[in-house]
């Protein structure tokens, strides 16, 4: 399990880092097809409890939000969810019985959970997008991996029993701390990074990274499935890989908006 997760790491981050490095419509494109695998993989969980989230629905609200965002000059694309809302609805009208309000619902909550990811694209839209975009990457890999090492070697008092019985405290603790010291690594590389704000943007992360984990966890745990999908060797699907980057990236664009930029 462990070397498979490496094996992916090796392929996978590299073309994500690509996809960082030059921004703009590749970041967003990338976003955009990380948020439909996304969608596909939580249809495919609420299928399980036989649910519906019916694809002509989720797709073109994923892309719709993206689309929003690349527009959007003002940050996240609150007033699109509205119109995505509103379309669901009318495609419920119109094949109603076949779809149901339930379905919209479920559908709506599916685009705005996946919908997080396009975080990753506003961060990059912000003064020093690029090194914002780094500190959330290796903040959250780095928080994943060490609550994974710390646990699997130390981990004895489990954090959540019920939701996610691998997780422990002590796995919990080597996160924060391996998202705290990615934080520092990445001060110590850009110098105009003032130290203790994103020291604490690093803690912090940390903490939302465990959040994010616990609540795919949860929405798993729900439908009675280990793995969201098996795309990725050694991490299962999209959401169970970027599950912590849904609360993570959001963490950070606010952040730096609200904080640092004030």
């Amino acid at each position: 399990m462990f070397w498979q997760r490496v094996l992916s790491a090796i392929i996978g981050v590299p073309i994500l880092f690509a996809a960082v490095w030059y921004g703009g419509v590749v970041l967003l494109i990338v976003t955009a097809v990380l948020m439909l695998l996304g969608a596909r993989e939580i249809s495919m969980i609420f299928s399980r409890l036989e649910m519906q989230v019916p694809q002509i629905m989720i797709i073109p609200g994923c892309l719709f939000l993206a689309a929003a965002a690349y527009q959007y000059k003002g940050g996240y694309p609150a007033d699109a969810l509205i119109i995505i809302l509103i379309f669901y609805l009318v495609l419920m009208t119109a094949f109603y019985p076949r779809f149901t309000p339930i379905d919209v619902a479920i559908s709506f909550f599916g685009t705005i959970y996946v919908g997080l990811l396009i975080f990753l694209f506003l961060i990059s839209t912000l003064p020093n997008g690029l090194i914002w975009l780094v500190l959330v990457l290796v903040c959250t890999w780095s928080s994943d991996t060490l609550a994974y090492l710390v646990g699997r070697r130390w981990g004895k008092r489990r954090m959540a029993p019920e939701l996610s019985p691998g997780k422990t405290l002590e796995g919990a603790v080597g996160g924060v701390l391996g998202s705290t010291i990615a934080a520092w690594v990445v001060v110590m590389s850009y110098s105009p990074l003032p130290l203790w704000p994103v020291l604490s943007l690093g803690f912090i992360t940390g903490l939302a990274a465990q959040i994010g984990d616990l609540v795919e966890s949860a929405i798993k745990r729900l439908a009675g499935i280990k793995d969201a999908g098996n795309l990725i060797p050694g991490h299962g699907g999209v959401l169970d890989r970027f599950d912590s980057m849904l609360f993570t990236a959001p963490l950070v664009y606010y952040y730096v908006v609200l904080i640092l930029h004030n």
